[in-house]
């Protein structure tokens, strides 16, 4: 790092460390202890948060002697993206932090910043599996967490989707997601960015109102205004993401006992599952079809349903989702690839 900011981050020199910043730290590096080898990819966007995550994974890999690696996903959305990428990758080099930058060929039209999300976690992976790294962390802060559950809430989810997001979750069997951050402010990781590297970049796409996290964004600060506050909103997240434990350890007993994967087919006994509520129905095919496709994100509720609801109907016909082939018998749901 450049000697004007290395002091920022040495934070065993008391005269030399940012008292705020030393417990930024101490709050960030709690939050990899699941992490045994200290090794994980570091996903890199180039906002304040993901520059602040990169600084202080820096400083955790020089203590703990790690191996990281800095990744950034150039999703191609915008004309300029190619050179705001390697904007960051030349701020980070001149702290002595190596950026790989991943770049997706693709174009896509509709529902763009779910498919820029999908396509940033393929990406990294493919990253994950090419070096032997089971973890990634991301830079989602508290504020991203009220986004989501405001996002979720206008689409009328349930209590699954409104406890959020979490700080450790599976994104396959083998790669767990880690965010370190959730439980720090937006501003506190700009206050990191700034002091470490001295300027932070700013990403436009958050000032388009077309996407709907930006409106959300500008429904929260009304919100704050309004007496509802950023605490108090984060407080009913944690009783619904306990309520969603509780109910997850039921999903995932019934799951166990009725969802079987026999060579490239998964086999649900629907005959069983169909004693179940029908919310539990529908939490059982998704996680299904979640599983078989090995995505990330389950399939939208709103599809699941409507295939819900054509089962039932026992007809013969061949059903499709989320590219699998869906196939009801007298006593079971079948489940394959889409050729």
């Amino acid at each position: 790092m450049n000697k004007k900011n290395l002091s920022v981050l040495n934070l065993k020199n008391k005269k030399k460390s940012n008292k705020k910043i030393s417990e930024i730290y101490a709050i960030f590096k709690k939050n990899l202890n699941h992490i045994k080898k200290n090794n994980f990819i570091v996903g890199v966007s180039g906002g304040p948060d993901s520059l602040a995550l990169a600084a202080l994974s820096k400083k955790y890999e020089q203590e703990k002697q790690a191996k990281v690696y800095y990744v950034l996903v150039d999703h191609g959305l915008r004309k300029n993206s190619a050179t705001e990428a390697l904007k960051v990758k030349k701020l980070l080099k001149s702290h002595k932090i190596p950026l790989t930058i991943l770049t997706n060929k693709k174009n896509f039209n509709n529902n763009i910043q779910g498919k820029a999300r999908e396509i940033r976690y393929k990406f990294l992976l493919e990253f994950c599996k090419k070096k032997n790294i089971k973890h990634i962390l991301t830079g989602h802060h508290s504020d991203d967490q009220i986004e989501t559950f405001l996002i979720r809430l206008s689409r009328g989810s349930g209590v699954q989707g409104l406890s959020s997001m979490r700080s450790i979750s599976k994104l396959n069997k083998k790669i767990t997601l880690s965010r370190p951050f959730l439980d720090l402010r937006k501003l506190d990781l700009t206050y990191v960015a700034k002091k470490t590297f001295g300027t932070i970049f700013k990403d436009p796409s958050n000032l388009d109102k077309k996407y709907l996290r930006t409106r959300i964004r500008q429904l929260k600060s009304s919100l704050e205004k309004s007496g509802v506050h950023h605490e108090q909103i984060l407080k009913s997240i944690k009783n619904l993401a306990s309520t969603s434990n509780t109910l997850n350890n039921y999903i995932n007993k019934i799951y166990l006992s009725n969802v079987k994967k026999k060579k490239k087919k998964i086999i649900i006994n629907c005959k069983n599952i169909f004693l179940e509520t029908e919310e539990i129905q529908l939490k059982i095919l998704s996680q299904a079809l979640k599983n078989f496709s090995n995505s990330y994100y389950p399939p939208r509720s709103k599809k699941v349903i409507n295939l819900l609801n054509s089962i039932r109907l026992k007809n013969k016909k061949k059903l499709t989702l989320f590219g699998c082939i869906i196939e009801k018998t007298s006593n079971y749901i079948i489940i394959s690839k889409e050729a």
